[in-house]
Formats: structure tokens, sequence, C-alpha cells
């Protein structure tokens, strides 16, 4: 049997950034049950209908990565109750279609997702407003395990390093659940 492949899209480009480290976490629990790839994304540029198509390089080429995906697990911090901004900007270009007989991307696609943040909430309100977005786009959101890391500097060291103490058990049940979502 083909080996499931799951595309991470971390909506932080800090070099280490605690859902980047979350992402990372992830990809160890997932071992080698699943291709992990964290999607680097930096370079796709800020939506623009004027350039649209043909897409520039760094979008086609992430379309690329998340068709190959079997699942997308997406990473978010939460900046001012929502997602952050080049989040957005990704999924926007996700959301529009290839060309006229290719769909957007995201249709269908199964996603899960995670975020840590130093707030009380964890990402709660980020993730759900994703939820309501990714909905919209007819992706297959997993709504069930989601994870949440309020007061992620409570899990990590001195040095900054994530060591997820007590949410690691989540991250291990929301793999194993998401696995098997991308299966059905």
């Amino acid at each position: 049997m083909e080996q499931k492949r799951i595309a991470a899209i971390v909506g932080s480009f800090r070099k280490n950034s605690y859902n980047r480290q979350l992402a990372l976490a992830a990809k160890e629990i997932i071992g080698e049950r699943a291709i992990f790839e964290i999607i680097d994304f930096a370079d796709v540029p800020l939506m623009n209908q004027d350039f649209e198509h043909p897409a520039p390089e760094p979008v086609r080429r992430v379309r690329e990565q998340i068709k190959a995906a079997d699942g997308v697990w997406i990473f978010t911090p939460e900046y001012n109750h929502s997602y952050p901004g080049l989040l957005k900007n990704l999924i926007d270009w996700l959301s529009r279609p290839i060309s006229k007989e290719e769909r957007q991307v995201l249709s269908k696609k199964p996603i899960a997702i995670s975020g840590a943040s130093n707030g009380m909430g964890g990402t709660v309100t980020a993730q759900d407003l994703l939820v309501m977005l990714l909905s919209m786009l007819n992706a297959r959101v997993m709504n069930f395990p989601r994870l949440r890391v309020p007061n992620v500097q409570e899990q990590a060291n001195e040095q900054g390093l994530l060591v997820l103490t007590t949410s690691k058990p989540y991250l291990e049940k929301q793999a194993d659940a998401f696995l098997k979502f991308i299966q059905e």
C-alpha cells in the first residue's frame, strides 16, 4: 500500500516559532506511518488578481504540494483573536481555481488544525475561524480532536524549545485520529 502524504502548513515564519516546533513534534509522532512535509511558502506573494493567471511559480509549487498530499495539517498561532495574515494569504491563493478545467486544491481535502500560543485560550478562536473558512471552501475539516496549546511557554525549556510536557498525549491522539480521517 502506498504511504500517505501529509502537507503541514505553519502559520508563522519565525524560525523557532512554537507552531513550527509543534509541527516538527507531530512529524516525529507520525514517524514512518506517513510522509510528513512542512510546506515552505515564505516566497508566496500577496494575492493579487492582476497576476493570478498564470499563477506565480511559488503559488504553483505550493498548489502542487497540496494536490499531492492526502491530508493537510495546519499549525496556527493566534494573532488578535484570529489566524495570521500570512496564513489567510496562502489560503486565498489555494482557494482560487487553478484553471477553467481544474478547481481549487482545498476542496474535499482532509484537514487537521493545531495551534500553540502564549495566551490562556490557546488558539481556540483562530482555529474556529479557520474551520469556518475551510468549510466554506469545501474542505473536510477534522473537528475532533483539535489541539490547542495554551500558555505554550510553560511547555518550553529555557532556550525556548518546545518540550510538550502536558500536551504530547493530545498531539499523539490527534495524529492517530488524523491518519484514520485521511483513510475515510
